[in-house]
């Protein structure tokens, strides 16, 4: 019988094959013969039981699963040009946080990935293990940004998904001794120092594209949000309301913003323009509304209710009407955020004294705890979250359970927000 190679295709995890227990029949043209009624019904009982014996062993027909790794193989090498070897490492670790990949020799790989680094520019080919081109393309940036630009493009050419090498990140820290916000790519390299107020810098929320950032801060005394332009460095305070202005997120397609405010007395969710004018008031509850999260499509909102000191999740229309509450099946529920797909919401949960990362199953309704950390915030893959351990930033893939430490030795770390890349 044929035999087929494992790596001239990929089998799904899951892919089952079923034995059959018929054999094949070879049709033969032989001369027509006459039977007796008799003889007929004998021929007839004999193929009922046949049949009737043949769907018994039917049911107990062997099942056999053939598994396969979810993982691609991939060789990275022969990157030339002055940058050449800085941007192969940079490539590997790329392709191997991405989740998809193992980056092998290239006598064991499916697909090899090569090119040419110099200057601002990086000229990137992958081929299969045929040597057959799959992507030519030219990219542009400073430093790495190049190179995670050709990682995500890897990624989207050869599994359908999207990449979360060229985001950003943003983050809170406590390395000067006050809060303070620090950006950083998404491999955690490139960390930069965004704010330096000397006062409690909180909450930052990047924009989907992670041009701009919003963030509470209290330079005038009183909690406001300003709004940081990333590429220029500009920064405008955006919303001053009397009393609390705070949780500021984009939504998104970055033209309006959730948030909640206390100016009208009770701490309530607002929806805003992208330039924090024209609050509209969502919800009118006697209780405390915070974290909210926009749905993919920007047409819902989840945040947290607390009422009597067990928070909980709850889901309004962002046109407004009454908040729906979310089932978890835990009794604390904070810090919600939406997976880009829309499928999935983080969140942290309180139990036995500590804060636990858990995923919600919008669907299926069920969820589970992914483990010890603080304010989730999914990548644009939603597959990965990144939150706050301590003094360290973790990327967990959500999928398989790999932990990776993307940052630490800035004091205690906290809060970080993750932009979605490229459209």
């Amino acid at each position: 019988m044929p035999v087929v190679r494992a790596s001239d295709f990929v089998i799904p995890s899951s892919f089952v094959i079923l034995v059959s227990p018929f054999p094949l029949f070879r049709i033969c043209a032989r001369p027509v013969r006459h039977y007796s009624l008799r003889r007929m019904k004998f021929i007839l009982a004999t193929i009922i039981l046949g049949v009737a014996g043949a769907l018994l062993h039917a049911e107990e027909a062997p099942v056999i699963t053939v598994t396969k790794s979810d993982k691609l193989t991939i060789s990275v090498s022969g990157l030339g040009g002055p940058e050449g070897a800085a941007a192969q490492k940079t490539l590997q670790n790329d392709l191997a946080m991405s989740g998809y990949f193992t980056v092998v020799p290239a006598d064991r790989a499916q697909f090899q990935a090569g090119g040419s680094a110099n200057g601002g520019t990086l000229d990137g080919k992958v081929t299969d293990h045929g040597g057959k081109s799959l992507l030519t393309k030219t990219f542009s940036g400073a430093g790495k940004a190049k190179v995670h630009e050709y990682a995500d493009e890897i990624v989207e050419t050869l599994t359908g998904h999207r990449g979360i090498a060229s985001t950003k990140i943003a983050f809170v820290a406590t390395h000067t001794g006050a809060k303070e916000i620090y950006t950083a790519d998404a491999d955690g390299g490139s960390v930069v120092q965004l704010t330096h107020d000397r006062v409690i810098s909180v909450a930052p929320r990047l924009s989907p594209d992670g041009r701009r950032l919003l963030y509470t801060g209290y330079q005038s005394g009183y909690a406001d949000v300003y709004e940081i332009d990333l590429g220029g460095g500009a920064r405008n305070r955006i919303m001053k309301y009397p009393g609390t202005n705070s949780g500021a997120t984009f939504s998104p397609d970055g033209g309006r913003i959730a948030v909640t405010l206390s100016k009208d007395g009770n701490t309530e969710l607002y929806v805003t323009s992208s330039g924090g004018g024209g609050p509209r008031r969502l919800t009118r509850t006697p209780g405390v509304e915070s974290s909210p999260t926009w749905s993919p499509d920007g047409n819902e909102i989840i945040y947290s209710y607390d009422e009597h000191g067990g928070p909980q999740l709850y889901r309004i229309s962002a046109s407004g009407g009454e908040g729906r509450q979310i089932s978890t099946g835990h009794s604390y529920n904070t810090e919600p955020n939406w997976s880009p797909d829309g499928k999935k919401v983080a969140f942290n949960v309180r139990e036995g004294g500590g804060f636990q990362v858990a995923i919600l199953d919008l669907a299926g309704g069920g969820s589970r705890v992914v483990g010890e950390g603080q304010d989730p915030v999914w990548g644009a893959d939603s597959r990965h979250l990144i939150f706050a351990e301590g003094g360290s930033l973790i990327l967990l893939d959500a999928q398989t359970g790999q932990r990776n430490t993307l940052v630490s030795g800035l004091g205690k770390i906290s809060e970080p927000t993750w932009s979605r890349g490229r459209d």
